[in-house]
């Protein structure tokens, strides 16, 4: 065993003893440029390869002076394929008397955890049905509907073994299905999945100015910022929110990325899918009919994607990095709505949604199947699962954002 490491040492060399670091050490290496993480008690430096990282810089960044052990078993298919990519950033180990976690967190928890994923993979649990995605796909094409939860599902890894067939298949459900970037909604959606509501690590809730959610309305009060009326942002939700965020954030949001990061595949597929649109219903409505057409579909679409992604989160505590272990930090912020055949299919089990944070990879069908060992791991630690009625879980939405704002004003005029 190598002695005590210390800062700015090279990469660790084959065959030489690794130096051994201290958590106060590796606290000092989370800046921009300058990233260690730690995965099973090893220390990589990944301040040059991040920008190579395929779930991008940002993703893995979130991650910095942390345990990633169990985010880096969530995100990954191939563990032992990953692991070449990291022998070269190898620059030492934990120290034996340090912990595996830095900071306040439950080491029996952390265990279980770990074994419930290892039972759940002895059950093969992460083994995916190829006739549930095949009629999937065909009731799709069938009827235009739920491209969203299926190319979802491709950019979790869920449906192929092979994690290139599902980034192909993705590609094609959302670029030619669709009309958006593979690329780009991956970029965003996994920085969710590793921080979910964390304030500048998760964008579904970094949405300030335009709503306060959680931590950040007593931080507007108090600092007497009134750039919209809060305290009624319940209210304009209604306005802004499900009919205009896939007709304009994620349109603008998508060729931004596309243009900037010269995803010019995924513009190429986007592009195929305004042609095949154009082409298929200008014949019957004219253009101008089928431009209304388009933005009718994508409001449509917007209501249903606001309304089934966010009952799952916004009800929850949201606020700022917490540094929880992997299990705590997704049933923290998720929450579930209880399932029925229709609802299961409404919301691409999405419903699932604390079964699906835990184990991104797992393909969705599976999700009534680990169920009770998640609820049991939580009822041993005290921890909420919590299920509500679908209505219920919508009316939370509009409770969570009214709470908000009346917090907002609270301390905009008492402080």
């Amino acid at each position: 065993m190598g002695g005590v490491g210390e800062p700015g040492r090279g990469h660790a060399q084959p065959g030489a003893p690794l130096p051994t670091f201290r958590w106060e050490q590796i606290r000092q290496h989370n800046l921009p440029g300058d990233k260690w993480l730690v995965i099973e008690r090893r220390v990589y430096d990944i301040s040059r390869w991040a920008q190579r990282h395929p779930g991008g810089s940002r993703l893995i960044g979130h991650h910095g002076a942390e345990d990633a052990t169990d985010a880096f078993r969530a995100f990954h298919q191939d563990l032992n394929f990953v692991r070449k990519f990291l022998q070269p950033l190898l620059i030492g180990e934990l120290a034996p008397e340090e912990p595996s976690h830095d900071g306040p967190q439950d080491a029996q928890l952390v265990e279980d955890f770990r074994a419930l994923r290892q039972a759940a993979e002895d059950m093969e649990l992460f083994e995916a049905k190829p006739a549930f995605f095949a009629l999937l796909l065909g009731h799709i094409l069938a009827m235009e509907a739920q491209s969203w939860c299926l190319q979802h599902d491709l950019g979790h890894t869920s449906v192929f073994r092979k994690s290139q067939w599902n980034h192909v298949a993705q590609q094609f459900v959302m670029g030619q299905l669709k009309g958006f970037s593979a690329h780009w909604w991956n970029f965003r959606h996994f920085q969710h999945h590793a921080k979910p509501n964390i304030f500048h690590k998760d964008p579904d809730v970094t949405v300030a100015p335009v709503f306060l959610l959680g931590e950040s309305s007593i931080e507007y009060g108090k600092k007497k910022r009134r750039y919209l009326p809060y305290n009624h942002q319940h209210l304009y939700f209604f306005l802004i929110g499900p009919p205009l965020l896939t007709l304009v954030n994620f349109e603008v949001e998508n060729l931004a990325y596309m243009l900037v990061c010269m995803q010019w595949t995924d513009l190429l597929w986007a592009a195929s899918f305004y042609s095949r649109f154009l082409l298929c219903y200008s014949p019957f409505y004219g253009l101008p009919g089928a431009l209304l057409l388009f933005v009718a579909v994508r409001v449509l679409e917007s209501h249903w994607f606001v309304w089934i992604t966010q009952m799952n989160h916004i009800p929850k505590e949201i606020g700022h990095e917490k540094h929880r272990d992997w299990a705590s930090s997704q049933l923290a912020a998720t929450c579930n709505v209880e399932p029925s055949l229709f609802i299961d299919w409404f919301s691409g089990h999405l419903n699932f949604q604390i079964e699906h944070h835990l184990f991104p990879t797992m393909p969705r069908h599976n999700y009534r199947k680990v169920a009770p060992l998640v609820q049991a791991l939580c009822a041993k630690h005290g921890l909420s699962y919590e299920v509500k009625p679908f209505l219920t879980a919508l009316v939370d939405i509009v409770g969570s954002l009214k709470k908000s704002g009346d917090v907002w004003l609270e301390a905009y005029l008492h402080q």
